[in-house]
């Protein structure tokens, strides 16, 4: 089994390298609801659905949902 929340914390770490979303704070993954909630320097947050995925998956979907 994949570990989602080390995979949301590595992420976490890629995306504050890119100019696009340098400002992303966390990525916070939720087992109960299925969510990734990404939260922002300015304290902004957005959800982002990861209902059934792999890891893999996860990541494109976090990206589509909070990019």
């Amino acid at each position: 089994m994949e570990d989602l929340q080390l995979i949301c914390n590595l992420l976490t770490k890629t995306l504050r390298a890119t100019s696009n979303l340098s400002n992303l704070s966390s990525l916070e993954y939720d087992s109960k609801t299925e969510t990734v909630k990404a939260t922002f320097e300015n304290d902004s947050v957005k959800i982002a659905n990861v209902s059934m995925d792999s890891g893999t998956s996860m990541i494109n979907d976090i990206i589509k949902q909070i990019a």
